[in-house]
């Protein structure tokens, strides 16, 4: 049975929203020099937007937040399975504003950075396996 047309158009939304954030930090690690600060931004954007996406479908409403613990917790309510991930994927918070202003901060190495953009698809592949068909980008 076909979902809520505005629920699928939403959901689909927030999921297209994060593949981009995935291909964008695939490209800022293949540029020479990599830019790995950047890419560790649309990383925590792609597991951010992906957790929505399943809040979003389940009609669970959320704030305004960059808290992947928070947006975690709230998709914990509905499925359990995602317990080792959503604990795995806190990480990837600070990445929403660490990198992004001025400062002394070091920026992440190549093989840090391929291994948390590995984390952010990791949450979006298990986020689309629990959706219908009909939402998929």
């Amino acid at each position: 049975m076909p979902g809520d047309p505005e629920r699928v158009a939403e959901t689909q939304s927030w999921l297209v929203k994060a593949l981009a954030d995935l291909r964008a930090a695939e490209c800022l690690l293949a540029l020479q020099p990599p830019l790995t600060g950047l890419a560790l931004f649309h990383a925590q954007q792609a597991a951010e937007k992906a957790l929505k996406a399943f809040l979003s479908w389940h009609d669970v409403p959320f704030r305004k937040t960059h808290d992947l613990s928070v947006l975690g917790q709230q998709c914990l309510a509905i499925d359990r399975t995602l317990e080792d991930l959503c604990r795995r994927v806190a990480q990837l918070t600070v990445f929403a504003w660490l990198f992004r202003y001025p400062g002394e901060v070091e920026e992440p190495s190549l093989e840090e950075a391929r291994g948390d953009l590995a984390l952010a698809r990791e949450v979006y592949e298990a986020v689309l396996a629990r959706l219908p068909e009909e939402v998929r980008p």
